[in-house]
């Protein structure tokens, strides 16, 4: 089962907020609801999620669930 909720860090303030992933697109931008900074993926991870999350986006936690180290959002 594929868990949509994900808290989220923003690495310049530490501000942490909780929020519903998407499905059927990758986030690539998030703003930060603390400090405002505009956060995208960091090199090698295609969503906000992977890179500052506490848990990935929905097709990586597929592909784990299906034991492949699997891409991130279709790739």
């Amino acid at each position: 089962m594929t868990d949509l909720l994900s808290t989220i860090t923003c690495p310049k303030c530490g501000g942490v907020s909780t929020e519903t992933m998407l499905t059927d697109a990758c986030q690539f931008f998030y703003d930060c609801r603390h400090c405002g900074e505009v956060l995208r993926p960091k090199k090698g991870d295609c969503c906000v999620f992977c890179s500052y999350a506490d848990v990935p986006c929905p097709p990586i936690q597929e592909a784990r669930a299906a034991g492949n180290p699997g891409g991130c959002c279709g790739s």
